[in-house]
């Protein structure tokens, strides 16, 4: 990281798998970091860190948490758009965003769900948003939202498009182990995945070179179908393959039916040229193998 003449304070609105990875690495780099949890279960860990946390739920807002946001040089924010409640942090602390004199970067983690189903084509950053679900179509009602932020009240917001996320503790090697790794037959789906050590190198490249309003597609290289990915995790493992499965048998909820009904391939150009990241993990195939490396050091 650099721009070491100011003290850098980074504020998580949600410290789950992403934004906790991003705190770690910030937090090794000599920031300050803060952060929301919805309970905390975490406490311990967090103090031992140097990292205060703060529970939100949404909806009972504590003034530490307002003072944490006012000096905050860089926010993320990884919380999800609710059902009912929409974008949480916006309803909430939209006017000390807005008002923020020491601000100067704010990420916003969405997905590459808002682009919909594709039939397998490409997207890029500047392809139509067709969201095709529910949640979908909130994602895409918030970005709008972050967006306004930015051309409204100049609000530095960097979009950040993701892929499905996997590394260290959540990763298709403890799916198969658990036994709950299914292969669902959909021939032709393919989708994109990104390691989580890439989410945050892309989130740190962005805060060293802020280019407030862009769009960044955070994805690996090389698109590939899930069914593929869990025989290969499944090869690595040296275990038996399971049967496929037709998707009407699969008895899935809504959003993980959708999941299988949205096909396309996301390309992650712009965090290559504007960003300069060289992707650690380019395909899954290069994640997996990594995980099990480590796993079997430990």
């Amino acid at each position: 990281m650099k721009d070491t003449s100011r003290q850098k304070k980074l504020f998580c609105f949600g410290l789950g798998f992403t934004g906790s990875a991003l705190v770690r690495e910030v937090r090794a780099q000599g920031w300050t970091a803060s952060g929301t949890c919805r309970e905390n279960t975490q406490e311990e860990y967090w103090v031992e860190a140097g990292v205060q946390t703060y529970c939100f739920d949404g909806k009972d807002i504590l003034g530490a948490v307002e003072n944490a946001v006012r000096e905050a040089s860089h926010v993320l924010v990884t919380i999800p758009p609710q059902i009912d409640a929409g974008d949480v942090v916006l309803n909430h602390f939209k006017k000390i965003l807005a008002d923020s004199s020491q601000l100067r970067w704010l990420g916003y983690l969405s997905t590459t769900g808002v682009y919909g189903n594709r039939d397998g084509g490409w997207v890029d950053e500047t392809s139509e948003l067709r969201p095709e679900f529910d949640h979908q179509q909130r994602r895409v009602a918030a970005e709008k939202q972050w967006r306004d932020l930015y051309r409204e009240h100049q609000v530095p917001v960097h979009m950040f498009r993701l892929a499905g996320i996997y590394g260290p503790g959540r990763n298709l090697l403890q799916r198969v182990r658990q036994g709950s790794a299914r292969r669902i037959d959909q021939p032709g789906l393919v989708f994109n995945r990104v390691h989580v050590e890439d989410v945050v190198q892309v989130l740190c490249a962005s805060m060293d070179h802020p280019h407030p309003g862009s769009v960044y597609n955070v994805s690996d290289d090389f698109p590939a179908s899930p069914a593929e990915a869990v025989a290969f995790a499944c090869e690595l493992l040296q275990v038996e393959v399971p049967p496929l499965i037709a998707l009407e048998d699969a008895e899935l909820s809504k959003m993980g039916r959708g999941f299988y009904l949205t096909n396309k391939k996301v390309r992650n150009h712009k965090i290559k040229e504007e960003l300069g990241i060289q992707l650690r993990y380019p395909d899954f195939k290069a994640g997996l193998r990594a995980l099990l490396d480590i796993e079997q050091k430990s």
